[in-house]
């Protein structure tokens, strides 16, 4: 499937350290790559149903802003994304507009990269629609079938059963919480909260995660080696990450609220079928709030990059509004967000433009804003770097206009 237009990368010169990021599955920072010249990142996508909001823009700002600082210091990046262009909410929401659940998908993968396009976001080398993949996912789930990693599920409204993965059956390099750090009651509670269906009778464990779901009437489907039927939602990210990229990959990234079920179970699902890990670090984006609860389309408190685009804001100021905050972090926009760093960008454009200053000073700037990238992508303090910068007389030299939009992704004028 067709990603997005690419921004262009000016090269710096010199290279910055390598990027070193916390792992939730351990609590520690690590630096994925373990050494190598090579990262492989794999990013959870949309489910296209609903317009890019702000929670969404973060997320896939933050793994550009590592995508970036990889290639910074040297490495060779491999990025796969995918989207979930058939599952329940995608297909609610159709029947809920009386809209074909594919013209929906469609539109709203569209305005997706849009969005991405004007947030100058670094698109996926391979950007996958499961869609596409349906055949090759349930040659996956065929195989866990085989090896005693699956069991079907009666399911009287479906002409065939229903595929469940076992939790608790061992595997080499994965058991159940390795990946979450979360005890069984949370777990339950999650799994029912986020896709799950922990009462669903005749599993051998509540929190055996879908692996495929058996044709109903009125649903898509699709003819495989296991019958008609369409694939479950995390079987889908352990595929493609593993098809795409070859595993372990470097980073399995997404937001907090896929650590569970979603990430824990691709995990397991990866290392049943490829007896490895699927990712050396799982890195997750805090969630952000508006009118003080978690932006959701669900709650429908949405703020929309398409929105802010069409109320006129310059998508630069959208862009150092979200990097000012710690991607890691927990917190609430507010109308003042965007007014902030529209006097931010206004300052940072005059510097660029007035040609004073201290010229010798730029080098240190620039290992600065590399430093506080490298360190986990603390973004807001290489932004407090550039703001040292401006009140400081720092002369703005070219080297650091190109360093601002590698890093950062602001070109300034």
């Amino acid at each position: 499937m067709r990603a997005w237009e690419a921004p262009s990368v000016p090269d710096v010169g010199g290279t910055g350290p390598r990027p070193v990021v916390h792992d939730t599955a351990t609590g520690k920072p690590v630096d994925p790559t373990h050494g190598d010249d090579r990262a492989a990142l794999y990013v959870c996508g949309i489910t296209p149903y609903d317009a890019t909001h702000l929670g969404h823009a973060a997320t896939y700002l933050a793994f550009d802003t590592l995508g970036r600082a990889w290639r910074d210091a040297g490495l060779d990046v491999e990025y796969a994304q995918n989207t979930t262009d058939v599952d329940d909410p995608l297909l609610e929401r159709a029947t809920r507009d009386g809209i074909d659940w594919q013209e929906l998908a469609a539109s709203q993968i569209d305005l997706f990269r849009r969005d991405m396009e004007a947030l100058r976001i670094l698109p996926p080398d391979d950007y996958v629609a499961v869609t596409d993949e349906v055949e090759r996912i349930a040659e996956a789930v065929a195989f866990l079938q085989e090896t005693g990693y699956a069991y079907s599920v009666p399911t009287p409204d479906s002409a065939g059963d229903d595929l469940y993965f076992d939790v608790n059956r061992p595997t080499e390099s994965w058991a159940l919480g390795d990946e979450s750090r979360m005890d069984r009651e949370t777990m339950l509670a999650l799994s029912a909260d986020r896709g799950g269906d922990p009462d669903r009778a005749g599993k051998r464990d509540p929190l055996d995660p879908l692996l495929w779901r058996a044709a109903r009437a009125g649903e898509p489907r699709w003819e495989t080696v296991l019958g008609e039927g369409r694939p479950g939602w995390h079987i889908e990210c352990s595929v493609i990450a593993g098809d795409r990229l070859g595993l372990p990959i470097s980073v399995q990234g997404g937001g907090s609220d896929l650590v569970f079920p979603h990430h824990e179970m691709s995990a397991g699902h990866a290392a049943a079928l490829a007896h490895q890990p699927l990712a050396h670090a799982y890195v997750h984006t805090g969630m952000i709030a508006y009118q003080g609860e978690k932006i959701s389309k669900s709650l429908g408190n949405l703020v929309t990059v398409r929105g802010l685009l069409d109320d006129g804001a310059d998508p630069r100021a959208i862009r150092l509004a979200l990097l000012s905050h710690r991607y890691s972090d927990d917190w609430e926009w507010f109308d003042a967000e965007l007014s902030s760093a529209i006097r931010r960008l206004a300052a940072w454009d005059s510097w660029a433009t007035a040609g004073a200053g201290h010229a010798d000073d730029a080098d240190d700037v620039i290992a600065r804003i590399r430093a506080r990238v490298a360190d986990d992508l603390d973004t807001p303090g290489a932004v407090a770097a550039v703001d040292t910068a401006v009140a400081g007389g720092t002369r703005c030299t070219p080297e650091l206009v190109d360093l601002v939009d590698a890093l950062l992704g602001i070109r300034i004028a």
